[in-house]
């Protein structure tokens, strides 16, 4: 220790006090299995994705106005967007209070009619108080 205080250089020593690093091999193979994982895992999201939106099978709709015309009966109007030839499958659903389904009703939207405004009155168990569209898909 003693020799070191006297010389000039550092305590730790200098990089051409150490041997050279081994050369590393197999770095791209790494990568590239990496790669290989990202792109597996992305294409699978991307699918889960794809199918949550029904693979693109879906009817725009909306509510224009409902009416809870007492504590056994809820009236929807609304409207779908489809093309003149396919049919759609919409299903209402009547909620009470807490969120829970009191009624509920499918109605087909037959072809050769386009976008349609339709009205319609759904038999409920209990007191709803909102009425939507669940999904509209064209069949």
């Amino acid at each position: 220790m003693a020799t070191r205080d006297v010389e000039n250089g550092p305590v730790l020593g200098t990089p051409d006090d150490f041997p050279d690093r081994p050369r590393r091999r197999g770095r791209l193979v790494v990568h590239l299995v990496i790669g290989v994982l990202v792109a597996i895992i992305a294409g699978g999201w991307g699918y889960v994705m794809w199918s949550m939106t029904a693979g693109g099978s879906g009817a725009p709709s909306q509510v224009v106005t409902f009416n809870v015309e007492g504590p056994t009966r809820a009236e929807i109007t609304f409207e779908v967007y489809k093309p003149d030839d396919r049919v759609a499958v919409c299903r209402l659903r009547a909620l009470d209070v807490n969120h829970g389904e009191v009624g509920s009703k499918e109605v087909r939207i037959p072809a050769g009619e386009g976008s349609k405004q339709l009205k319609e009155s759904l038999d409920t168990s209990g007191q709803a108080t909102s009425v939507h569209i669940q999904y509209c898909n064209l069949v």
